[in-house]
């Protein structure tokens, strides 16, 4: 979500891979979730290819990547939990810490989580959108919401 003093803009992108590791009894977190930075649409046609053109560089850097490094909470055995994780979030071809919040539910061996984030994305170097007549805030809003199976390892 990006903000301007009229209007909210919403949009979306795809997920190209995902894969997480995690033991909540240490701490630790791998693994790697890949948006296709590509595929970013709000709605409205000459808004997303400058987007793309001007802001994001999608050809150039067709990839965001976000790489858990540390998790904090507990998954239960079934029901909702409440999760942190710290990790590096690699966008427009440099490498950010970010933490995010995620509210996981699990059923048996499935995950339901739903994650929330803010991009500072002016403060790491990307253009900021605004024009003469239109001023956008200097950091956007992410939404994720994703689902996954539980493996253990034998």
């Amino acid at each position: 979500m990006l903000h301007d003093p009229l209007h909210t803009v919403h949009g979306t992108f795809k997920l190209k891979s995902g894969t997480s590791r995690f033991n909540t009894e240490e701490g630790s977190a791998s693994g790697a979730v890949v948006a296709d930075v590509a595929s970013g649409e709000s709605g409205n046609g000459a808004r997303d290819r400058r987007m793309h053109k001007s802001i994001l560089e999608s050809r150039r850097y067709p990839e965001a990547v976000f790489t858990p490094r540390h998790i904090d909470g507990k998954v239960p055995a079934n029901g909702t939990s409440q999760l942190k994780l710290d990790g590096i979030f690699r966008l427009h071809g440099a490498d950010h810490a970010l933490s995010m919040e995620a509210q996981v539910e699990r059923n048996g061996n499935q995950l339901t989580a739903t994650m929330r984030f803010t991009i500072p994305y002016v403060a790491w170097g990307l253009k900021n959108p605004s024009t003469l007549f239109l001023r956008v805030d200097d950091r956007v809003e992410m939404d994720i919401a994703g689902t996954g199976v539980l493996t253990f390892p034998q």
